[in-house]
């Protein structure tokens, strides 16, 4: 397998921590990231200063086709020869189905589903030409499984991420282009202090006892672009601690608020009441 690696999102969270381990094997690496030059510059150095691997960044809206299409170009012209594709630039934003606006619909779509499938479409046609094996690695969401409230737009694009990364793997096969999903549950992907009550709150209620970390999921995706998974293609990966396992709670624990379905919003909750109580 060659030894060059595209990974959108790069610049933090679980990009940054995927691109950090394709250093580690040894892999010279191009990553996208959209208006974060700060993280962006600081993990180019860090990259080139622990490993001989060579690293660029690249500045761009994935949401605009061009761009998506300059991104490829770009990272081919960079390294020459590239053999693994991560997918994994996206935005979480929730909204209620009744007031999603076209705006969102429209950038949710193109930058979770659309800009991985021309992303695929462009790689791998560069990686059949060059005679390249690949593999393809699709960044999903457990949110692709599990049903949420306000989560129709983002969650629908992580499931069809899902259903597409199985009939990739089909047409790519003949080429020797392995294509996987890995679906994050709640991972750590921010710093941020006002954070802290969150994550504090949610790790106890996982099974494995605390939130993910993005060297988790990229430790994952190092088994998945090795030889070690060399038979495994058209499959998604949890990587979520057991997050997703329990389903609606039979039992809400006392002095637990905002618990499973209790996470209803109050707004909808009072609704829905008010409609009860106008009905004759």
């Amino acid at each position: 397998m060659g030894k060059g690696a595209l990974v959108t999102g790069g610049s933090s969270g679980i990009g940054r921590g995927i691109v950090r381990m394709l250093a580690e094997e040894g892999f010279d690496i191009v990553f996208g990231h959209f208006q974060d030059d700060a993280n962006a510059t600081s993990l180019v150095r860090e990259v080139e200063e622990a490993s001989n691997s060579r690293c660029e960044a690249f500045d761009g809206d994935l949401t605009q086709s061009s761009v998506v299409l300059e991104l490829a170009r770009f990272a081919v012209a960079s390294l020459g020869a590239i053999s693994v594709l991560v997918n994994n630039a996206g935005v979480t934003q929730y909204t209620e189905t009744r007031e999603a606006s076209l705006e969102t619909i429209d950038a949710l779509y193109a930058l979770v589903f659309r800009a991985p499938v021309v992303l695929t479409r462009e790689l791998s046609r560069h990686m059949i030409s060059s005679q390249l094996p690949g593999v393809v690695i699709n960044i999903a969401s457990t949110r692709a499984f599990r049903a949420y409230p306000q989560d129709s737009v983002y969650g629908g694009m992580k499931a069809a991420l899902v259903r597409a990364t199985e009939s990739m793997a089909l047409d790519l096969a003949p080429f020797k282009i392995r294509v996987n999903a890995v679906a994050p549950g709640a991972i750590r992907v921010r710093e941020d202090a006002a954070f802290d009550p969150f994550y504090a709150a949610l790790g106890p209620r996982i099974p494995q006892g605390r939130v993910g970390r993005p060297q988790d999921v990229a430790e994952v995706v190092r088994w998945l672009i090795s030889d070690r998974a060399g038979y495994v293609t058209g499959s998604t990966v949890r990587v979520d601690g057991g997050l997703i396992l329990p389903g609606m709670p039979e039992h809400v624990p006392e002095g637990f608020t905002n618990y499973g379905w209790g996470a209803l919003s109050e707004r909808t909750l009072k609704e829905t009441s008010s409609r009860s109580e106008a009905t004759p």
